[in-house]
């Protein structure tokens, strides 16, 4: 009836599908990691102050007291 002229696109379905469950696949397995008990349970930073910088930089040693200081006053 068709003297085989479709038969070239007849793998083409069958790709589509199986690329389309991969990717329900991927999304289901995305969404399952992000609902796991402590799976980056950190805050959403929003706009943070110069001073909370400065705190931070502090408190992890990258300035000393006195540049500390001097940079604290500088801000208020």
């Amino acid at each position: 009836m068709m003297d085989g002229s479709m038969m070239g696109w007849f793998w083409v379905w069958p790709t589509l599908v199986v690329i389309g469950l991969v990717l329900l696949g991927y999304l289901a397995y995305r969404l399952t990691q992000n609902r796991r008990p402590g799976a980056d349970t950190a805050p959403v930073a929003g706009p943070t102050s110069a001073r909370q910088i400065l705190d931070e930089r502090y408190a992890r040693g990258e300035i000393n007291d006195e540049e500390y200081r001097q940079r604290r006053d500088t801000l208020t």
